[in-house]
Protein backbone atom coordinates (compact mmCIF):
# COMPACT_ATOMS: atom_id res chain seq x y z
CA UNK A 1 0.00 0.00 0.00
CA UNK A 2 3.08 2.47 0.62
CA UNK A 3 3.87 2.84 -2.51
CA UNK A 4 0.09 3.47 -3.87
CA UNK A 5 0.18 7.20 -2.39
CA UNK A 6 1.99 9.88 -4.82
CA UNK A 7 5.09 11.55 -2.58
CA UNK A 8 7.28 14.23 -3.38
CA UNK A 9 10.13 13.61 -5.71
CA UNK A 10 13.57 14.60 -5.01
CA UNK A 11 15.02 16.22 -7.99
CA UNK A 12 12.94 19.22 -7.94
CA UNK A 13 12.67 20.09 -4.31
CA UNK A 14 16.40 19.67 -3.93
CA UNK A 15 17.05 21.83 -6.81
CA UNK A 16 16.74 25.11 -3.90
CA UNK A 17 16.33 28.38 -4.74
CA UNK A 18 16.35 29.84 -1.36
CA UNK A 19 19.23 29.19 1.70
CA UNK A 20 17.72 31.55 4.06
CA UNK A 21 16.78 28.32 6.66
CA UNK A 22 20.57 26.89 6.41
CA UNK A 23 23.61 28.30 6.96
CA UNK A 24 24.99 30.50 4.35
CA UNK A 25 27.35 29.46 2.26
CA UNK A 26 28.83 30.22 -1.27
CA UNK A 27 25.87 29.83 -3.87
CA UNK A 28 27.68 29.04 -6.79
CA UNK A 29 27.91 24.64 -5.54
CA UNK A 30 25.13 25.03 -4.65
CA UNK A 31 23.64 26.25 -7.77
CA UNK A 32 25.53 24.12 -9.80
CA UNK A 33 24.51 21.00 -8.02
CA UNK A 34 21.16 22.03 -8.54
CA UNK A 35 22.02 22.12 -12.15
CA UNK A 36 23.01 18.25 -11.93
CA UNK A 37 20.30 17.05 -9.66
CA UNK A 38 17.44 18.85 -11.81
CA UNK A 39 19.31 17.46 -15.32
CA UNK A 40 18.96 14.11 -13.02
CA UNK A 41 23.38 13.68 -13.45
CA UNK A 42 23.47 12.33 -9.93
CA UNK A 43 27.49 11.18 -10.15
CA UNK A 44 28.38 15.04 -11.47
CA UNK A 45 26.14 16.21 -8.44
CA UNK A 46 28.25 13.74 -6.30
CA UNK A 47 31.54 14.73 -7.36
CA UNK A 48 30.39 18.66 -6.89
CA UNK A 49 29.39 17.85 -3.32
CA UNK A 50 32.68 16.16 -2.53
CA UNK A 51 34.52 19.18 -2.36
CA UNK A 52 31.38 21.77 -0.83
CA UNK A 53 31.35 19.34 2.10
CA UNK A 54 34.65 19.61 2.61
CA UNK A 55 34.48 23.41 2.89
CA UNK A 56 30.89 23.36 4.67
CA UNK A 57 30.37 20.13 6.93
CA UNK A 58 27.70 21.86 8.69
CA UNK A 59 25.88 22.76 5.81
CA UNK A 60 21.95 21.08 5.98
CA UNK A 61 21.61 22.07 2.22
CA UNK A 62 24.46 20.36 1.03
CA UNK A 63 23.72 17.30 2.95
CA UNK A 64 20.31 17.28 1.84
CA UNK A 65 21.50 17.62 -1.72
CA UNK A 66 23.82 14.42 -1.53
CA UNK A 67 21.09 12.38 -0.03
CA UNK A 68 18.88 13.49 -3.27
CA UNK A 69 22.05 12.69 -5.71
CA UNK A 70 22.52 9.12 -4.07
CA UNK A 71 18.45 8.69 -3.58
CA UNK A 72 18.27 9.41 -7.59
CA UNK A 73 21.17 6.66 -7.67
CA UNK A 74 18.69 4.14 -5.75
CA UNK A 75 21.12 4.24 -3.44
CA UNK A 76 19.02 4.58 -0.64
CA UNK A 77 20.89 3.34 2.37
CA UNK A 78 23.22 6.24 1.19
CA UNK A 79 21.05 8.70 0.82
CA UNK A 80 19.00 8.07 3.92
CA UNK A 81 22.17 8.46 6.10
CA UNK A 82 22.73 12.35 4.42
CA UNK A 83 19.02 12.99 4.76
CA UNK A 84 19.76 12.26 8.24
CA UNK A 85 22.82 14.15 8.58
CA UNK A 86 20.81 16.94 7.61
CA UNK A 87 18.54 16.52 10.00
CA UNK A 88 20.45 16.34 13.16
CA UNK A 89 21.94 19.89 11.68
CA UNK A 90 18.55 21.60 10.71
CA UNK A 91 15.86 19.24 12.79
CA UNK A 92 13.02 20.82 10.63
CA UNK A 93 14.42 21.53 7.11
CA UNK A 94 11.81 20.46 5.01
CA UNK A 95 13.87 19.02 1.76
CA UNK A 96 15.82 16.56 4.20
CA UNK A 97 12.49 15.73 6.22
CA UNK A 98 10.70 14.56 2.84
CA UNK A 99 13.61 13.13 2.08
CA UNK A 100 14.30 11.08 4.79
CA UNK A 101 10.36 10.27 4.73
CA UNK A 102 10.10 9.06 1.47
CA UNK A 103 12.90 6.57 1.80
CA UNK A 104 11.01 5.10 4.99
CA UNK A 105 7.97 5.31 3.86
CA UNK A 106 8.21 3.37 0.81
CA UNK A 107 9.84 0.49 2.90
CA UNK A 108 6.80 0.82 5.18
CA UNK A 109 8.95 1.97 8.30
CA UNK A 110 7.70 2.86 11.40
CA UNK A 111 10.44 5.43 11.65
CA UNK A 112 8.70 7.78 9.14
CA UNK A 113 6.16 8.66 11.81
CA UNK A 114 7.77 11.00 13.64
CA UNK A 115 9.11 12.50 11.09
CA UNK A 116 5.98 13.44 9.58
CA UNK A 117 4.11 14.70 12.29
CA UNK A 118 7.09 17.26 12.37
CA UNK A 119 6.16 18.10 9.03
CA UNK A 120 2.67 18.54 10.19
CA UNK A 121 3.76 20.98 13.24
CA UNK A 122 5.28 23.10 9.90
CA UNK A 123 2.69 22.35 7.63
CA UNK A 124 -0.41 21.14 9.33
CA UNK A 125 -2.78 21.02 6.53
CA UNK A 126 -0.62 19.10 4.45
CA UNK A 127 -2.77 16.29 2.69
CA UNK A 128 -0.11 13.85 1.96
CA UNK A 129 1.52 14.21 5.33
CA UNK A 130 -1.73 13.39 6.41
CA UNK A 131 -2.17 10.39 3.94
CA UNK A 132 0.75 8.93 4.97
CA UNK A 133 0.50 9.01 8.66
CA UNK A 134 -3.09 7.42 8.28
CA UNK A 135 -1.83 4.17 6.27
CA UNK A 136 1.93 3.80 8.52
CA UNK A 137 -0.39 4.04 11.55
CA UNK A 138 -2.98 1.76 10.25
CA UNK A 139 0.16 -0.69 9.20
CA UNK A 140 0.81 -0.42 13.12
CA UNK A 141 -2.40 -1.28 14.03
CA UNK A 142 -3.06 2.25 15.58
CA UNK A 143 -6.25 2.78 14.10
CA UNK A 144 -7.73 5.82 16.39
CA UNK A 145 -4.57 7.44 15.39
CA UNK A 146 -4.87 6.67 11.53
CA UNK A 147 -8.49 7.40 11.61
CA UNK A 148 -7.88 10.92 12.49
CA UNK A 149 -5.88 11.34 10.16
CA UNK A 150 -7.49 9.56 7.25
CA UNK A 151 -10.22 12.42 8.33
CA UNK A 152 -7.89 15.29 7.07
CA UNK A 153 -6.72 14.03 3.53
CA UNK A 154 -9.62 15.20 1.58
CA UNK A 155 -9.73 13.34 -2.09
CA UNK A 156 -6.12 11.79 -1.79
CA UNK A 157 -7.44 8.71 -1.51
CA UNK A 158 -10.44 8.78 -3.71
CA UNK A 159 -8.42 7.00 -6.94
CA UNK A 160 -7.02 3.93 -4.30
CA UNK A 161 -9.26 1.51 -2.87
CA UNK A 162 -6.12 0.29 -0.83
CA UNK A 163 -6.18 3.33 1.02
CA UNK A 164 -10.00 3.23 1.28
CA UNK A 165 -10.09 -0.40 2.46
CA UNK A 166 -7.52 0.42 5.08
CA UNK A 167 -9.57 3.51 6.28
CA UNK A 168 -12.59 1.22 6.64
CA UNK A 169 -10.86 -1.72 8.21
CA UNK A 170 -9.75 1.00 10.91
CA UNK A 171 -13.77 1.79 11.58
CA UNK A 172 -14.50 -1.55 11.77
CA UNK A 173 -12.21 -2.41 14.34
CA UNK A 174 -13.15 0.68 16.33
CA UNK A 175 -17.19 -0.29 15.81
CA UNK A 176 -18.18 2.13 13.13
CA UNK A 177 -19.61 0.01 10.30
CA UNK A 178 -21.65 2.73 9.40
CA UNK A 179 -18.53 4.87 8.59
CA UNK A 180 -17.00 2.06 7.10
CA UNK A 181 -19.63 1.41 5.05
CA UNK A 182 -19.90 4.80 3.36
CA UNK A 183 -16.06 4.80 2.79
CA UNK A 184 -16.07 1.06 1.16
CA UNK A 185 -18.95 2.38 -1.28
CA UNK A 186 -16.38 5.11 -2.41
CA UNK A 187 -14.11 2.27 -2.81
CA UNK A 188 -16.86 0.01 -4.78
CA UNK A 189 -17.26 2.92 -7.34
CA UNK A 190 -13.98 2.49 -8.39
CA UNK A 191 -14.17 -1.02 -9.38
CA UNK A 192 -18.09 -1.68 -9.40
CA UNK A 193 -17.89 -4.72 -11.51
CA UNK A 194 -15.76 -6.71 -8.35
CA UNK A 195 -17.48 -9.22 -6.81
CA UNK A 196 -15.73 -9.46 -3.96
CA UNK A 197 -15.41 -5.63 -3.61
CA UNK A 198 -19.55 -5.96 -3.12
CA UNK A 199 -19.35 -9.20 -1.07
CA UNK A 200 -16.65 -6.81 1.40
CA UNK A 201 -19.25 -3.65 1.02
CA UNK A 202 -22.57 -6.14 1.67
CA UNK A 203 -20.30 -7.76 5.50
CA UNK A 204 -20.06 -4.24 6.54
CA UNK A 205 -23.16 -3.30 5.63
CA UNK A 206 -25.03 -6.36 7.53
CA UNK A 207 -22.32 -5.54 10.94
CA UNK A 208 -24.31 -1.84 10.40
CA UNK A 209 -27.44 -3.50 10.63
CA UNK A 210 -28.72 -2.97 7.78
CA UNK A 211 -29.56 -5.75 5.53
CA UNK A 212 -31.81 -4.03 3.37
CA UNK A 213 -28.80 -2.46 1.95
CA UNK A 214 -27.00 -5.15 2.17
CA UNK A 215 -29.24 -6.64 -0.64
CA UNK A 216 -29.22 -4.21 -2.77
CA UNK A 217 -25.07 -4.36 -3.26
CA UNK A 218 -25.65 -7.90 -4.01
CA UNK A 219 -28.15 -7.75 -6.14
CA UNK A 220 -25.69 -7.22 -9.00
CA UNK A 221 -24.43 -10.92 -8.11
CA UNK A 222 -27.73 -12.43 -7.11
CA UNK A 223 -28.70 -11.51 -10.12
CA UNK A 224 -26.10 -13.41 -12.30
CA UNK A 225 -26.05 -16.85 -14.18
CA UNK A 226 -23.86 -18.12 -12.03
CA UNK A 227 -24.05 -16.66 -8.56
CA UNK A 228 -21.36 -17.74 -6.38
CA UNK A 229 -22.10 -19.54 -2.80
CA UNK A 230 -20.29 -16.19 -0.75
CA UNK A 231 -22.34 -13.77 -1.91
CA UNK A 232 -25.51 -16.44 -1.61
CA UNK A 233 -24.60 -16.76 1.74
CA UNK A 234 -24.23 -13.37 2.44
CA UNK A 235 -28.30 -12.93 1.37
CA UNK A 236 -29.01 -15.26 3.50
CA UNK A 237 -27.79 -13.72 6.35
CA UNK A 238 -29.24 -10.08 5.28
CA UNK A 239 -33.22 -11.91 4.79
CA UNK A 240 -33.06 -13.60 8.03
CA UNK A 241 -31.82 -10.31 9.05
CA UNK A 242 -34.89 -9.00 7.57
CA UNK A 243 -37.36 -11.74 8.78
CA UNK A 244 -37.93 -13.77 5.23
CA UNK A 245 -36.71 -16.95 6.73
CA UNK A 246 -37.78 -18.75 4.22
CA UNK A 247 -36.02 -17.34 1.58
CA UNK A 248 -32.86 -17.45 4.12
CA UNK A 249 -33.45 -21.07 4.10
CA UNK A 250 -33.70 -21.66 0.29
CA UNK A 251 -31.01 -19.63 -0.64
CA UNK A 252 -28.42 -21.04 1.73
CA UNK A 253 -29.85 -24.64 0.49
CA UNK A 254 -28.65 -23.10 -3.31
CA UNK A 255 -25.08 -21.81 -1.62
CA UNK A 256 -24.72 -25.41 -0.17
CA UNK A 257 -25.81 -26.98 -3.69
CA UNK A 258 -22.96 -24.73 -5.27
CA UNK A 259 -20.31 -25.08 -2.64
CA UNK A 260 -20.80 -28.61 -0.94
CA UNK A 261 -17.49 -28.54 0.89
CA UNK A 262 -17.96 -25.27 2.79
CA UNK A 263 -18.21 -26.23 6.51
CA UNK A 264 -19.31 -22.37 7.27
CA UNK A 265 -22.38 -23.02 4.92
CA UNK A 266 -23.33 -26.15 7.20
CA UNK A 267 -23.05 -23.72 10.03
CA UNK A 268 -24.87 -21.04 8.94
CA UNK A 269 -27.70 -23.31 8.04
CA UNK A 270 -27.24 -25.34 11.78
CA UNK A 271 -28.16 -21.37 12.90
CA UNK A 272 -30.94 -20.84 11.34
CA UNK A 273 -32.12 -23.91 12.50
CA UNK A 274 -31.45 -23.73 16.12
CA UNK A 275 -33.34 -20.47 15.71
CA UNK A 276 -36.55 -21.61 14.59
CA UNK A 277 -36.44 -24.54 16.68
CA UNK A 278 -36.28 -26.79 13.14
CA UNK A 279 -33.67 -29.53 14.92
CA UNK A 280 -34.34 -32.11 12.96
CA UNK A 281 -34.18 -30.00 9.85
CA UNK A 282 -30.74 -28.97 11.06
CA UNK A 283 -30.00 -32.27 12.22
CA UNK A 284 -30.08 -33.71 8.34
CA UNK A 285 -28.02 -30.55 6.16
CA UNK A 286 -25.26 -31.06 8.73
CA UNK A 287 -25.14 -34.74 8.45
CA UNK A 288 -24.23 -34.52 4.78
CA UNK A 289 -22.11 -31.95 5.37
CA UNK A 290 -20.29 -34.84 8.04
CA UNK A 291 -20.52 -37.25 5.05
CA UNK A 292 -18.80 -35.15 2.66
CA UNK A 293 -16.26 -33.51 5.63
CA UNK A 294 -15.89 -36.21 7.97
CA UNK A 295 -13.13 -34.53 9.87
CA UNK A 296 -14.17 -31.36 10.67
CA UNK A 297 -15.19 -30.93 14.62
CA UNK A 298 -17.12 -27.69 13.92
CA UNK A 299 -19.74 -30.04 12.13
CA UNK A 300 -20.22 -32.38 15.00
CA UNK A 301 -20.18 -29.45 17.73
CA UNK A 302 -23.01 -28.14 15.44
CA UNK A 303 -24.98 -31.33 15.49
CA UNK A 304 -24.62 -32.27 18.55
CA UNK A 305 -25.85 -29.05 19.59
CA UNK A 306 -28.69 -29.63 17.85
CA UNK A 307 -29.44 -33.46 19.44
CA UNK A 308 -29.16 -31.75 22.84
CA UNK A 309 -32.21 -29.60 21.92
CA UNK A 310 -34.07 -32.67 21.04
CA UNK A 311 -33.25 -34.35 24.31
CA UNK A 312 -31.08 -37.20 22.71
CA UNK A 313 -28.16 -36.68 24.85
CA UNK A 314 -26.23 -40.13 24.11
CA UNK A 315 -26.26 -38.61 20.62
CA UNK A 316 -25.01 -35.16 21.86
CA UNK A 317 -22.43 -36.05 24.11
CA UNK A 318 -21.11 -38.73 21.34
CA UNK A 319 -20.86 -35.48 19.14
CA UNK A 320 -19.41 -33.45 21.26
CA UNK A 321 -16.82 -35.99 22.02
CA UNK A 322 -16.37 -36.72 18.53
CA UNK A 323 -15.47 -32.76 18.10
CA UNK A 324 -12.81 -33.46 20.81
CA UNK A 325 -11.31 -36.07 19.10
CA UNK A 326 -11.02 -34.66 16.26
CA UNK A 327 -9.73 -30.81 17.30
CA UNK A 328 -7.58 -31.44 20.68
CA UNK A 329 -6.36 -27.91 20.19
CA UNK A 330 -10.13 -27.03 21.69
CA UNK A 331 -8.50 -28.06 24.79
CA UNK A 332 -5.46 -25.77 24.39
CA UNK A 333 -5.80 -22.32 26.12
CA UNK A 334 -6.27 -19.03 23.90
CA UNK A 335 -2.83 -17.90 25.82
CA UNK A 336 -0.91 -21.70 24.61
CA UNK A 337 -2.44 -21.13 21.06
CA UNK A 338 -0.61 -18.00 20.70
CA UNK A 339 2.56 -18.62 22.20
CA UNK A 340 2.27 -21.88 19.67
CA UNK A 341 1.45 -19.73 16.74
CA UNK A 342 3.92 -17.67 17.67
CA UNK A 343 6.72 -21.06 17.31
CA UNK A 344 5.09 -21.33 13.81
CA UNK A 345 2.83 -23.99 15.90
CA UNK A 346 6.35 -25.45 17.26
CA UNK A 347 4.91 -26.89 20.44
CA UNK A 348 8.39 -28.39 21.26
CA UNK A 349 10.17 -24.32 20.57
CA UNK A 350 6.62 -23.01 22.49
CA UNK A 351 7.58 -25.37 25.78
CA UNK A 352 10.99 -24.55 25.62
CA UNK A 353 10.18 -20.98 25.73
CA UNK A 354 7.85 -21.43 28.73
CA UNK A 355 10.42 -23.71 30.54
CA UNK A 356 13.30 -21.04 29.91
CA UNK A 357 10.82 -18.47 31.45
CA UNK A 358 10.17 -20.57 34.71
CA UNK A 359 13.86 -20.82 35.00
CA UNK A 360 14.03 -17.10 35.46
CA UNK A 361 10.51 -17.05 37.58
CA UNK A 362 9.59 -20.85 38.79
CA UNK A 363 6.47 -19.95 40.54
CA UNK A 364 5.11 -17.95 37.37
CA UNK A 365 1.54 -19.51 37.51
CA UNK A 366 0.34 -18.70 34.55
CA UNK A 367 3.46 -20.23 32.86
CA UNK A 368 3.14 -23.52 34.99
CA UNK A 369 -0.28 -23.72 33.40
CA UNK A 370 0.52 -23.20 30.05
CA UNK A 371 3.67 -25.89 30.51
CA UNK A 372 0.90 -28.67 32.18
CA UNK A 373 -1.39 -27.47 28.72
CA UNK A 374 1.23 -27.51 26.47
CA UNK A 375 2.54 -31.07 27.89
CA UNK A 376 -1.13 -32.28 27.84
CA UNK A 377 -2.07 -31.35 23.89
CA UNK A 378 1.69 -33.07 23.12
CA UNK A 379 0.40 -36.52 23.98
CA UNK A 380 1.60 -36.95 27.53
CA UNK A 381 0.94 -40.91 28.58
CA UNK A 382 0.11 -41.59 32.18
CA UNK A 383 3.10 -42.78 33.86
CA UNK A 384 5.47 -40.99 31.91
CA UNK A 385 8.04 -38.48 33.05
CA UNK A 386 6.15 -35.46 30.86
CA UNK A 387 2.96 -36.40 32.34
CA UNK A 388 4.23 -35.83 35.82
CA UNK A 389 5.32 -32.52 34.92
CA UNK A 390 2.30 -31.86 33.51
CA UNK A 391 0.29 -32.61 36.92
CA UNK A 392 2.93 -31.00 39.07
CA UNK A 393 2.89 -28.02 36.97
CA UNK A 394 -0.70 -27.86 36.98
CA UNK A 395 -1.55 -28.44 40.46
CA UNK A 396 1.09 -25.62 41.04
CA UNK A 397 -0.93 -23.18 39.01
CA UNK A 398 -3.91 -23.58 40.43
CA UNK A 399 -2.44 -23.57 44.10
CA UNK A 400 -0.45 -20.63 43.17
CA UNK A 401 -3.58 -18.79 41.67
CA UNK A 402 -7.05 -20.71 42.76
CA UNK A 403 -9.45 -18.80 40.29
CA UNK A 404 -7.48 -19.81 37.26
CA UNK A 405 -9.93 -21.82 35.83
CA UNK A 406 -7.95 -22.91 32.59
CA UNK A 407 -5.50 -24.11 35.13
CA UNK A 408 -8.02 -26.52 36.97
CA UNK A 409 -9.37 -27.63 33.36
CA UNK A 410 -6.15 -28.85 32.57
CA UNK A 411 -5.95 -30.47 35.48
CA UNK A 412 -9.49 -32.15 35.40
CA UNK A 413 -8.21 -33.22 31.74
CA UNK A 414 -4.96 -34.85 33.12
CA UNK A 415 -6.79 -36.19 36.41
CA UNK A 416 -9.53 -38.33 33.77
CA UNK A 417 -6.65 -39.34 31.65
CA UNK A 418 -5.17 -40.99 34.64
CA UNK A 419 -8.92 -42.55 36.01
CA UNK A 420 -8.89 -40.09 38.55
CA UNK A 421 -12.88 -39.51 37.79
CA UNK A 422 -14.00 -37.64 41.18
CA UNK A 423 -10.39 -35.40 41.22
CA UNK A 424 -11.33 -34.02 38.01
CA UNK A 425 -15.16 -33.79 38.56
CA UNK A 426 -14.21 -31.54 41.19
CA UNK A 427 -11.47 -29.39 39.33
CA UNK A 428 -14.34 -28.97 36.39
CA UNK A 429 -16.94 -27.96 39.21
CA UNK A 430 -14.04 -25.25 40.72
CA UNK A 431 -13.11 -23.99 37.34
CA UNK A 432 -16.98 -23.23 36.46
CA UNK A 433 -17.44 -21.24 39.53
CA UNK A 434 -14.44 -18.94 38.36
CA UNK A 435 -15.50 -19.54 34.81
CA UNK A 436 -18.90 -20.56 33.65
CA UNK A 437 -18.67 -20.45 30.09
CA UNK A 438 -15.70 -22.83 30.24
CA UNK A 439 -16.23 -25.33 27.25
CA UNK A 440 -13.42 -27.66 27.86
CA UNK A 441 -14.46 -27.80 32.03
CA UNK A 442 -18.06 -28.08 31.04
CA UNK A 443 -17.30 -30.98 28.40
CA UNK A 444 -14.60 -33.10 31.52
CA UNK A 445 -17.48 -32.44 34.18
CA UNK A 446 -19.65 -34.86 31.59
CA UNK A 447 -16.87 -37.53 31.01
CA UNK A 448 -16.32 -37.67 34.75
CA UNK A 449 -19.53 -37.53 36.01
CA UNK A 450 -20.57 -40.15 33.16
CA UNK A 451 -17.07 -42.38 34.63
CA UNK A 452 -18.73 -42.23 38.06
CA UNK A 453 -22.09 -43.38 36.91
CA UNK A 454 -23.65 -39.98 38.65
CA UNK A 455 -26.01 -39.10 35.10
CA UNK A 456 -28.46 -37.70 36.95
CA UNK A 457 -26.79 -33.59 36.12
CA UNK A 458 -25.74 -34.98 32.14
CA UNK A 459 -29.01 -33.35 30.38
CA UNK A 460 -28.96 -30.10 32.04
CA UNK A 461 -25.13 -30.08 31.48
CA UNK A 462 -25.26 -30.79 28.16
CA UNK A 463 -27.74 -27.78 27.53
CA UNK A 464 -25.41 -25.99 29.59
CA UNK A 465 -22.79 -26.68 27.05
CA UNK A 466 -24.65 -26.42 23.92
CA UNK A 467 -25.56 -22.71 24.71
CA UNK A 468 -22.47 -21.55 25.40
CA UNK A 469 -21.04 -23.61 22.53
CA UNK A 470 -23.74 -21.30 20.32
CA UNK A 471 -22.39 -18.29 22.04
CA UNK A 472 -18.84 -18.93 20.96
CA UNK A 473 -19.72 -19.83 17.28
CA UNK A 474 -21.79 -16.68 16.87
CA UNK A 475 -18.90 -15.06 18.35
CA UNK A 476 -16.57 -16.37 16.32
CA UNK A 477 -18.60 -15.87 13.09
CA UNK A 478 -18.62 -12.44 14.05
CA UNK A 479 -14.67 -12.21 14.29
CA UNK A 480 -14.33 -13.93 10.96
CA UNK A 481 -16.84 -11.34 9.69
CA UNK A 482 -14.28 -8.61 10.80
CA UNK A 483 -11.57 -10.56 10.07
CA UNK A 484 -12.34 -10.86 6.18
CA UNK A 485 -12.61 -6.90 6.14
CA UNK A 486 -9.35 -6.31 7.80
CA UNK A 487 -7.18 -8.67 6.07
CA UNK A 488 -8.77 -7.50 2.91
CA UNK A 489 -6.63 -4.15 3.75
CA UNK A 490 -3.45 -5.27 4.02
CA UNK A 491 -0.72 -4.03 1.60
CA UNK A 492 -1.01 -6.44 -1.26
Amino acid sequence: MAKSISVWTFGLFLALTSRSAVAQTDARPVDAVGEALRARDYSKALELLKPALQVSPGNAELWAMRGAAYAGETHNAEALASFQKALRISPDYLPALEGAIQIEYANGRKEAIPLLQRVLRLRPSDQTSHGMLAVLEYQQGNCPAAIAHFEKVGGLFDSQPAALHAYAACLVKLQQPDKAAQIFQRALALNPDDPRERRLLASIQLMAHKPDDALATLQPLLQSADPQAGALELAATAYEANKDTPRAVSTLRQAILLDPQNVNLYLDFANLSYAHDSFQVGIDVVSDGINLRPKAAQLYFARGILYVQLAEYEKGEADFEKAYQLDPSQSLSSAAQGLAAAQQNDLDQALARIRASLARKPNDAIMLYLQADILAEKGAEPGTPEFQTAIRSARQAVALQPSLAAARSVLATLYLQSGRYKDAVEQCRKALQSDPNNQAALYHLIRGLRKTGESKELPDLLKRLALVRKQAAREQSERYQYKLVEDDAQPK
